[in-house]
């Protein structure tokens, strides 16, 4: 009865076989629900007593029934599967070679490989497109002679441990797979297999494909470090400002970094011309605004020379310098760009130019010039009404050209400063509307002073009575600034303590003068509140 049982359920699974690779789930399906015939125990009993060597016998846990029993199911049909003349005396081999439709499916009966026969002496899978690690159940026949697992997708590692436990394998063939590269070639077991046995199949270096990437690499490094030295003499030498700050050199700007702060040097960036310079306004990649100064061949060496010394100063009153370009292609000096206008163009264009403003203006002049005199006695400064600029709504001013090695004395100095502080009030041009130059500007307000001061004050100030005394005591100390050839010239000192007390008495007066028109507001309020009480 057992016996008809098994060989019906061995119908139907030779059955479901051969109609189709798409039903191998309901294969594993009708397999899980088999169950052995009543009979099955004694009849594993009566093999083992026959042949206690058979793999069910010999495993040291209890047996599993479910399994052996279903093992012996698809060790018949692997058998016919595999073409053996007679499975019902022996099974010697496994041939699955070009069958990837099925091949897997049997790789997936793990109960089968657990419990292989020992009749099987060779597998064959080769062609079978497997694609997955080592099938390392397969193993578990640890008699097998033969094992042909070529022209695969199998990758990893080989197990060679298990692979050195058979014992029997003569013929081994692992070629044409993806195997992860192993020196088995120090492994005894596999010393008695030729390299054919393996080639391309990973395990063994390929010399062909170590010559190509040898070549790769011998060719592929060096153009690497050339084009990394290239990457590093651009940025060092045409690029820095790419560099973080701490590796640029201070105060050098090159060709390249101001070519492409002025768009290349385009005519909407250019803000003056003259015989010997071009005047640029540009934008450095850390977004500064800058003012370029491009100059010709004949005096740059003195210029840059200039440049290394005025990058020094360090004076809310004067322009900052922030570094030159000395290259054989273009010299240049790049300062800070200030927004605003010069003196002479806000004395002659605005149309209200208080006192207030003008001596705070004043005040910062002479601030700046203290500085110089005090640190950089060496470097001088042209002091014109068009070199003084006027940053921002507050028209802070700086002195904007400077000049290195100065040989004017300090009383030269002094009668440029009373020129300068003369125009200022006046708002005159000495060379533009006096035939005598400076000589006739000095002799026409010496004319006019004290007694027609009113007409030669700039009406634009808007004088009254406390700004008319100031205004008399500055024409006063410009005139004493321009007599070069007598004791009466002050010096800086002084000029800048005179300034200093017009200028906190101006504050001063302006202070109160707020406070003053704030009560006055003040009050209007109380007076309005009050009717506005007394009309309820």
């Amino acid at each position: 009865m057992a016996s008809i049982t098994a060989n019906f359920i061995i119908l139907l699974l030779s059955i479901s076989f051969s109609v189709s690779a798409t039903l191998s789930a309901s294969i594993i399906d009708d397999l899980k629900s088999l169950k052995p015939p009543q009979d099955f125990n004694s009849t594993i009993m009566k093999n083992c007593l026959q042949n206690p060597s058979l793999r069910y016998c010999s495993t040291s846990t209890p047996m599993d029934l479910d399994e052996i029993f279903k093992s012996t199911i698809v060790a018949s049909h692997l058998c016919n599967e595999s073409k053996n003349p007679n499975c019902v005396d022996s099974f010697p081999k496994i041939d699955l070679r070009s069958r990837p439709n099925i091949a897997p499916l049997y790789l997936s009966f793990n109960f089968f490989w657990k419990y292989c026969p020992l009749s099987i002496l060779s597998i064959d899978l080769s062609n079978t497109s497997l694609k997955s690690n080592f099938p390392i159940d397969v193993l578990h026949c640890t008699q097998i002679q033969s094992l042909d697992m070529n022209h695969n997708e199998l990758y990893g590692d080989v197990p060679t441990e298990n692979l050195s436990a058979l014992t029997n394998l003569t013929v081994l063939n692992l070629s044409y797979n993806h195997f992860s590269e192993s020196k088995i070639s120090d492994i005894l077991f596999f010393k008695k297999f030729n390299s054919s046995s393996f080639l391309h199949s990973g395990l063994i270096p390929d010399h062909k494909k170590f010559k190509i990437k040898a070549i790769v690499f011998l060719v592929s490094f060096p153009l690497f470090v050339i084009l990394k030295v290239c990457c590093l003499w651009w940025l060092c030498f045409r690029r820095p400002d790419f560099l973080p700050r701490v590796f640029r050199r201070k105060h050098r700007f090159t060709p390249a970094t101001l070519k492409a702060a002025t768009n290349g040097f385009s005519r909407n960036n250019l803000m003056g011309k003259s015989a010997s310079v071009d005047i640029y306004k540009g934008i450095l990649r850390d977004g500064t605004d800058v003012r370029i100064e491009v100059y010709g061949s004949d005096n740059h060496p003195q210029v840059i020379e200039e440049c290394k010394v005025l990058v020094q100063l360090c004076h809310k009153n004067l322009a900052n310098l922030l570094g030159w370009c000395d290259n054989r292609k273009l010299r240049a000096i790049v300062t800070e760009w200030m927004e605003g206008e010069n003196l002479e163009s806000w004395l002659m264009g605005s149309s209200f130019t208080p006192w207030n403003y003008r001596l705070r203006i004043l005040m910062g002049v002479v601030e700046g010039m203290f500085y110089l005199q005090e640190q950089w006695p060496e470097v001088g400064y042209d002091l014109r009404t068009s070199s003084i600029m006027l940053c921002n709504y507050n028209l802070d001013p700086k002195i904007s050209r400077f000049k290195v090695g100065n040989q004017s004395t300090s009383r030269r100095r002094m009668y440029r400063f009373g020129l300068f502080l003369l125009e200022m009030m006046v708002n005159r041009r000495p060379q533009e509307e006096f035939e005598r130059g400076e000589a006739g500007f000095i002799e026409y307000i010496r004319m006019h002073y004290p007694g027609n001061l009113e007409q030669l004050i700039d009406p634009k100030m808007e004088p009254t009575r406390n700004t008319i005394d100031q205004a008399k005591q500055a024409i006063s100390l410009g005139l004493m600034c321009t007599e070069v050839s007598s004791n009466r010239q002050p010096s800086l000192e002084q000029v800048y303590n005179i300034v200093s007390r017009a200028y906190q008495s101006c504050r001063v007066l302006a202070s109160h003068h707020n406070h003053n028109h704030y009560h006055r507001r003040i009050h209007a309020d109380r007076g309005k509140g009050h009717r506005h009480v007394q009309s309820r």
